[in-house]
């Protein structure tokens, strides 16, 4: 099947780029602008984003799958390795790198080891995206764009391209996609029209859920939660125009002592968990659900292969 061509902009181009970049950098911020919907869960948190989540852009000429991947990171536990494992992976796969640098804070030792790893990555090209920079004056984004091309000159890397962004304000989002895509292989889209993402709806709802339960909690919860649906089924006996689907998911943390933090006082916040990922969920499956959360204790999961496979890592 040969790539399609559109008469104004030459031949149908279609493929893969990834976004890297430290923990909390605005790789999934940037992924949903790009997309247009919510696809990755985000966070202020670090290390919120744990697979590899593909958002897929639509364009006449074009079709550009982002795949946004964890904030590579020193790793502490089996999870964290196995993280970084997904990251290297998914480099080895795509056409095009984005790595993602924030605006508001000074390159670091965390940036310098990707960017370290990125120049041995010799054939794919690779564009530095300047994330937050709604966060920043004008003569610290300038500073900020020469340390990045400074730090590509050190490691004899040439950028492709050197792009300021703000996914929030919405700023240069689109620039983003025009630079990537003349970078994709001549193809025919290579997804139907109309899918944003190929997530399966059951891991899509699960990091709903996540995302959720990450508000507010003290600062060394978010990595001790995992989320798994146990199962999604419609109510049965109800009116065609009045349809419900029941959600079973359990929330698993590492200790009991956790459990009361998850919960909260007379079962508030999780409560509240519930209420925030029903209008995400519901906006994403297009219909009312049932959410019924439990939560689980699954002792020290970060560290253990055989919970790690249970929890879908």
């Amino acid at each position: 099947m040969s790539a399609r061509t559109d008469e104004n902009n030459g031949p149908h181009r279609a493929g893969f780029a990834c976004f890297v970049g430290r923990p909390n950098a605005g790789k999934s911020t940037l992924t949903n602008a790009l997309v247009g919907q919510k696809v990755a869960i985000t966070s202020n948190r670090p290390q919120t984003t744990r697979h590899s989540v593909r958002g897929i852009v639509h364009r006449p000429d074009a079709q550009l799958i982002l795949v946004d991947t964890p904030g590579l990171h020193k790793p502490r536990t089996l999870l964290g390795e196995r993280l970084n494992d997904v990251v290297r992976t998914t480099w080895a796969e795509v056409d095009v790198i984005g790595f993602c640098l924030p605006a508001n804070e000074k390159l670091g030792p965390g940036d310098r080891f990707i960017a370290k790893e990125l120049a041995g990555i010799k054939k794919t090209p690779k564009v530095a995206i300047v994330t937050k920079t709604d966060l920043v004056d004008s003569k610290t984004l300038a500073e900020q764009l020469i340390a990045i091309d400074r730090l590509g000159t050190e490691l004899g890397m040439e950028w492709a391209e050197i792009v300021p962004v703000s996914a929030v304000a919405g700023k240069q989002v689109e620039l983003v996609a025009e630079l990537l895509i003349p970078m994709m292989p001549e193809s025919p889209p290579l997804y139907p029209e109309g899918d944003l993402t190929d997530e399966p709806e059951q891991v899509m709802v699960a990091e709903l859920i996540r995302e959720a339960a990450l508000e507010g909690v003290r600062d060394e919860l978010p990595h001790s939660i995992a989320v798994v649906v146990e199962e999604m089924i419609p109510r049965e006996d109800r009116p065609a125009d009045r349809p419900l689907l029941d959600i079973h998911a359990n929330i698993y943390i590492e200790r009991p002592s956790q459990k009361g933090i998850v919960i909260g006082p007379k079962g508030q916040r999780l409560k509240d968990v519930g209420m925030k990922s029903r209008k995400h969920i519901e906006a994403l499956l297009g219909t009312p659900v049932f959410l019924d959360l439990h939560v689980k204790v699954a002792k020290d999961w970060q560290r253990d292969p055989k919970q790690l496979r249970k929890l879908g890592f």
